[in-house]
C-alpha cells in the first residue's frame, strides 16, 4: 500500500502546482501580453477615473441622453451582480404592461415623434446588461437628444454613424450602437 500513496500523494501535489497554480498564472499572463483591454475589463477611462465597460451598459434617463436597452437586473438597472433577463414569455400580462409603460415613457420624452418605436428600447436583453442599442433605436431618439440640447439634428446623426459599430468580422451579430461611448461623445461636443 506504501508504493501507491507516495506515488499518488506526488501526482495531487504536482497537478495541483500544475493546473492551480502554473497554468493559471500562465493563461492571465499571456491575456495581458495580447488581450490586455479585454482581461481588464474593457474599462472606458475619463480624466484618469473609470466611469464604465464597454461591455456593461448604463442607466440613462435624462432626455439630453441617449437611452439604452431596459435592464432586467435586480436591485437596479444593469446590476452586474445580478445578471439575468426577466424569463417573461411574450404573453405574460406583466412583461405586456412593461412594454406598455416603456413606449408610454418613450412617447411622452418625444411627443412629436410617431415613428415605430423600435424593440430593443421597450425590451430587455437575456443578460440584462447589454450596452448597445442598434442604429434604429439611436436614430428613433435623435431628435429629443438634439432638440434638449440645442444642437442640429445632423451633429447628432454623424455622432451616431459614427459610433455604429458593424457585424463582428462582417458576419456575426448586427450593426449596434454603445450608448455610453455616444453619450461621453455629446458631452464632449460641450468642451
Amino acid at each position: 500500500m506504501k508504493d501507491h500513496i507516495r506515488p499518488a500523494l506526488t501526482m495531487l501535489l504536482l497537478l495541483t502546482v500544475l493546473t492551480g497554480l502554473v497554468y493559471p498564472l500562465a493563461v492571465t499572463g499571456l491575456a495581458q501580453v495580447f488581450f490586455s483591454d479585454q482581461a481588464n475589463g474593457s474599462l472606458i477611462m475619463r480624466e484618469g477615473k473609470v466611469i464604465g465597460s464597454k461591455l456593461i451598459g448604463q442607466y440613462f434617463d435624462k432626455p439630453e441622453y441617449f437611452w439604452g436597452r431596459p435592464s432586467a437586473t435586480v436591485s437596479f438597472p444593469y446590476n452586474a451582480a445580478a445578471s439575468g433577463g426577466s424569463n417573461l414569455g411574450p404573453t405574460n400580462p406583466a412583461l405586456i404592461e412593461a412594454v406598455k409603460a416603456r413606449v408610454a415613457a418613450l412617447r411622452s420624452a418625444d411627443p412629436g415623434n410617431d415613428s415605430p418605436i423600435p424593440v430593443d428600447l421597450v425590451t430587455a436583453s437575456g443578460s440584462g446588461l447589454d450596452p448597445h442599442i442598434s442604429p434604429a433605436a439611436a436614430l428613433y431618439q435623435m431628435n429629443r437628444v438634439a432638440r434638449t440640447r440645442g444642437l442640429e439634428t445632423t451633429i447628432v446623426q454623424n455622432l451616431v454613424a459614427q459610433h455604429t459599430e458593424e457585424r463582428q468580422f462582417g458576419l456575426l451579430g448586427e450593426p449596434r450602437v454603445n450608448v455610453l461611448r455616444l453619450n461621453l461623445a455629446l458631452d464632449a461636443l460641450r468642451h
